[in-house]
């Protein structure tokens, strides 16, 4: 289990930090997804950019990756309001308008990570 746990844990990590260091090369592509109601896009999308990078390489190191995939947990969860914002505004992402299949398959990439993360955490 430990076996999975390292493999598992050292892809989604560096597709965490990945992820996050977007946040910094085209911070345009995550502002414009960022709800209104929110205001100050760029501070959420560096903010989350510091967050998935910090928690990406948490979950690379064994000592660490229970904290932070349960912490990962959170923000992906918080994060979601900006998903749901595209969703229901059709906003496009980077330039990229996604069909309702696309909406679709990208709710249950996230719930799948939800339940890695889950998993990763020892919540199940």
């Amino acid at each position: 289990m430990d076996v999975a746990r390292n493999i598992v844990g050292a892809i989604v990590g560096i597709a965490f930090i990945w992820i996050g260091a977007a946040h910094f090369k085209n911070p345009k592509a995550f502002n414009e997804i960022v709800p209104s109601y929110l205001g100050a896009p760029y501070f959420w999308t560096y903010a989350s950019g510091v967050f998935e990078i910090a928690l990406g390489v948490g979950l690379v190191i064994p000592a660490t990756r229970i904290m932070s995939a349960r912490c990962l947990v959170a923000l992906v969860l918080v994060m979601s309001l900006a998903n749901l914002n595209m969703y229901l505004n059709d906003i496009p992402f980077n330039g990229n308008l996604l069909s309702a299949t696309g909406h679709v398959i990208r709710l249950i990439v996230q719930v799948v990570l939800l339940l890695v993360l889950l998993w990763m955490g020892a919540i199940f």
